[in-house]
């Protein structure tokens, strides 16, 4: 079976993510797409010239709108970073320009017939997937988005070091809104199989230092080099993966969750048909109102931007 892929936007991002898929031998064919053609070009042209001191083939084609009828998978990756350079590093500072491209990629892929599954990385992520899912008309559990796989991730990591033991021995999810709403559920996080609640005062942890970490993390990095793109990048592969290989991980990704009547990030099991089903964390109260007050900012966000767009605005 051929396995299809395009990428939308080969920014920092968008490029990281070509060169992963390319140099793991993850797809059979992908398709770029870049409203800069030189850039776009160069891209392709320097992976092909990886693919001489790699162990896989992959077929590459560039702007050819042809190509998304049959993709498995579509990232969108498209943005504009430097809007993000701001004192609170709001991912909605990139909204200005999302909020007009997006629509151009969604008639893209329905004009051209798309009916694969489509990963989100444009920010603000759990609006931008909405924005696709409703622009589409794509079934809601075939649209997500990275959300906080990589916070979670960055969550991980954090603990890790506090403790000592590799980031992959520490299991648990960040959970709301990639963006500045977003928590981490201490509930369900466990190190070594243990519950690291249990472990606070024998470790002397400082739980909200860590959680502030993990949230910064992204401005950490953006602030040393003015943009990110390994960690979103791996987070979005393995995403794509999922959905590839009809793996059926559980996944901190953004998804539609009904009783919130939104888009955010709560795990989800992955597979070839998109979020196959929907896990239901037993959360604290305190969890569980933090991520009440997640989702109704998300709403009020969009809701925010589709009255502008009815406005003309």
């Amino acid at each position: 079976m051929t396995r299809k892929v395009a990428v939308v936007g080969m920014g920092h991002v968008g490029a990281t993510v070509a060169h992963y898929l390319v140099a793991g031998g993850f797809t059979d064919d992908l398709a770029l797409y870049d409203t800069n053609e030189a850039k776009v070009q160069a891209d392709a042209l320097d992976l092909r010239d990886a693919m001489a001191n790699l162990p896989f083939h992959t077929n590459l084609t560039v702007n050819d709108d042809s190509q998304l009828a049959d993709c498995d998978v579509v990232v969108s990756a498209l943005g504009k970073s430097k809007l993000v350079d701001t004192p609170d590093h709001d991912r909605f500072a990139e909204f200005k320009f999302t909020r007009t491209q997006v629509p151009l990629v969604a008639k893209k892929l329905v004009d051209n017939g798309f009916h694969g599954k489509l990963v989100d990385v444009t920010n603000p992520c759990d609006v931008i997937t909405s924005m696709y899912q409703k622009l589409t008309g794509l079934p809601k559990e075939h649209v997500m988005g990275t959300g906080t796989l990589l916070d979670s991730a960055r969550m991980r990591a954090r603990v890790g070091e506090a403790l000592k033991v590799d980031s992959r021995s520490v299991d648990g999810f960040n959970l709301g809104e990639h963006g500045n709403s977003q928590f981490t559920a201490w509930s369900t996080v466990r190190v070594l199989g243990k519950p690291l609640l249990d472990l606070v005062k024998e470790r002397n942890l400082d739980l909200a230092s860590l959680e502030e970490r993990a949230r910064q993390g992204g401005y950490l990095v953006y602030k040393g080099k003015k943009y990110t793109n390994y960690g979103v990048a791996t987070a979005a592969v393995r995403l794509t993966n999922a959905l590839l290989s009809d793996s059926r991980t559980v996944m901190p990704v953004s998804n539609y969750r009904a009783e919130y009547g939104t888009y955010l990030s709560y795990p989800a099991v992955v597979g070839r048909d998109g979020v196959v089903e929907q896990l239901q964390l037993d959360l604290t109260a305190d969890e569980q109102e933090k991520l009440a007050t997640s989702a109704k900012y998300i709403k009020e966000r969009l809701q925010a931007e589709e009255e502008r767009a009815a406005k003309g605005e």
